[in-house]
């Protein structure tokens, strides 16, 4: 039976198939949409902790008097009445719920002697479609009283309509913190109204890494590039969205969202689904994996030795845990391509790539933090109604058990953390290896155009010389072809006399720029003035020296 859950839990991050819509159809084709971007959580309205639901401090609250309805239809002001209806408004608990029509709610309950069972709720099986027609009769259902055996009634909802919004929570008291929560996708988990011996409400919303994989690509027809990315080049990085690997593999962010009373002789488990599209977890897909938890063989001996509903709580938070660990598997194969890439070219679309990753990793550890806090929470927010007389023979199996269940769960969350850290890592040194062969690139450029520099100065030295050592001829030739009469007056000068001129004045030129050259092979480097203004003496005792040493080696051979 293990082996049969497992298997079926993976099979369900793939694309659904049994509720398929048009728009899951088109998540099939090659150039699919992308999936809607989640939107960055106001955290400050996760919990009823807080003061202010839902207030804009720049605008003045309205004070008009309300009429409220005692009935379903006045909730939640009815219950909750610092919810005004502009805090209602302005989380849009109600806004969002107007584009469904129907909602489909599916039931299952699990029996004092813990078997799993799918009841027959008002004649149609374990499912109930709730529409404008249906709303009187839903609301019957939920009023009705239960069998006495029951220990958990679990209530999967999906495509929540404002009129089973009220009835819910105006039925089983529910802050509408879990609606805002869930429905604005805000990561929240807090206890209310816990009563000793009796029970209280306990709220769980978790936002999570899902798969969906790309049916259509083939091994013949690679995506290109730009298939690859989330976001385009010219955008912002958005950890919120969707994130596509190389093969059209998308990872995607999901949510659980848990509302569950505990009470001593029975409990009830809303899941609500707020988007049942784009393959996001649907109420029947977890409906049926429940059931599937109760043919465990090893949850089935949990359900024996305790009676505590906060097991099967915990049993859904695995679901998470699945979804988190296939996700682990596709970016593990994802950054081995990368690396590949890395090291086969020098691409800036692979380091634009690499950092997305990592920007996504980074959100991810604090998605995971989120999933450890929620596990701990529910393993020491111990049940109230468990402090009943009834239940004195298994209460310290009991909380044994869920110590060590808990823990388990801890234990892979903990293990997934590492394997986020080891991606990170390893993307740590891709993006430093991708980053050392752009330098090194850079470095043999810089090397060809100082080699290209040095090239140029050279001969432009040549040059410079060449022009010093014409210069002084140059200058005489200009003098003597001016039309002066100190030149004319008794003939014309000789060639002679124009050499003679020329060549003096070269010499002073050229012993002019090595003396005041610091540089030189005339003159030692940095040499003071007064040695550099000897330097034809010193080049002629350097050339004297250097052909008596030659001299004596040719002596010392014979």
């Amino acid at each position: 039976m293990a082996a049969r859950l497992a298997r079926t839990v993976t099979a369900t991050f793939t694309v659904r198939h049994d509720t398929l819509t048009r728009k899951d159809v088109a998540l099939q084709d090659s150039k699919r949409p992308m999936p809607p971007v989640v939107p960055a959580p106001p955290y400050r309205h996760a919990a009823p902790s807080g003061p202010w639901p839902w207030m804009d401090f720049e605008v003045e609250p309205t004070t008009s008097p309300t009429i409220i309805e005692e009935s379903w239809q006045g909730y939640p002001q009815s219950q909750f009445g610092n919810w005004t209806p502009d805090q209602v408004k302005r989380s849009k608990m109600l806004e969002k719920c107007l584009v469904n029509k129907t909602s489909t709610i599916y039931w299952m309950d699990v029996y004092d002697d813990g078997k799993f069972a799918c009841p027959d709720m008002g004649g149609n099986s374990h499912t109930t479609v709730v529409g404008t027609e249906h709303e009187d009769a839903f609301w019957e259902i939920l009023r009705g009283e239960r069998p006495p055996n029951i220990r958990v009634r679990s209530i999967f909802v999906d495509d929540l309509t404002s009129p089973v919004l009220r009835m819910l929570g105006t039925r089983y008291d529910i802050e509408p913190f879990f609606f805002t929560s869930s429905i604005n996708w805000i990561p929240s988990r807090y206890q209310e109204a816990p009563t000793h011996k009796q029970g209280d409400h306990i709220t769980v919303t978790l936002p999570f890494v899902r798969t969906l994989r790309n049916n259509s690509h083939t091994s013949q027809s690679a995506p290109t590039s730009s298939t690859s990315l989330p976001q385009s080049s010219d955008t912002h990085i958005n950890t919120q969205a969707p994130f596509i690997m190389s093969d059209g593999d998308m990872l995607f962010i999901d949510l659980l969202a848990i509302h569950m009373v505990r009470g001593v002789k029975t409990s009830t488990i809303i899941s609500y689904h707020p988007e049942s599209t784009w393959c996001r977890t649907s109420a029947k897909r977890l409906h049926f994996l429940m059931r599937l938890v109760g043919e465990s063989v090893y949850w089935q001996k949990i359900f024996d030795k305790s009676k505590d509903p906060t097991f099967l709580f915990l049993a859904i938070l695995w679901y998470a845990l699945y979804a988190w660990d296939e996700s682990f598997e596709l970016l593990y194969k994802y950054l081995s391509e990368l690396e590949l890439q890395v090291l086969k070219a020098n691409d800036i679309e692979l380091t634009r790539k690499l950092h997305v990753l990592q920007a996504h990793l980074l959100h991810y550890q604090s998605l995971l933090h989120n999933f450890e806090v929620s596990v701990k929470f529910i393993a020491e927010t111990q049940n109230p109604a468990m402090e009943c007389s009834i239940f004195d023979d298994q209460r310290i199996e009991s909380m044994e058990l869920m110590k060590t269940e808990s823990g388990n769960l801890l234990s892979e969350i903990d293990r997934l953390a590492k394997r986020r850290e080891m991606l990170s890592n390893r993307l740590k040194n891709v993006m430093d290896l991708a980053f050392a062969s752009v330098n090194i690139d850079d470095s043999k450029q810089t090397r060809k155009l100082t080699e290209a520099t040095v090239r140029d100065s050279a001969a432009m030295k040549q040059i410079s010389y060449l022009t010093m050592v014409f210069l002084p001829a140059s200058f005489l030739a200009s003098v003597f072809g001016m039309n002066v009469t100190a030149f004319t007056t008794g003939g014309l000068q000789t060639l002679n006399r124009y050499v003679e001129v020329t060549l003096s004045l070269t010499l002073i030129t050229v012993y002019t720029v090595v003396t005041l050259q610091t540089q030189s092979t005339f003159h030692d480097p940095d040499a003071p003035f007064m040695r550099r203004a000897v330097w034809p003496f010193y080049a002629v005792w350097k050339i004297v020296r250097a052909l008596k040493a030659r001299e004596k080696t040719v002596k010392d051979m014979v």
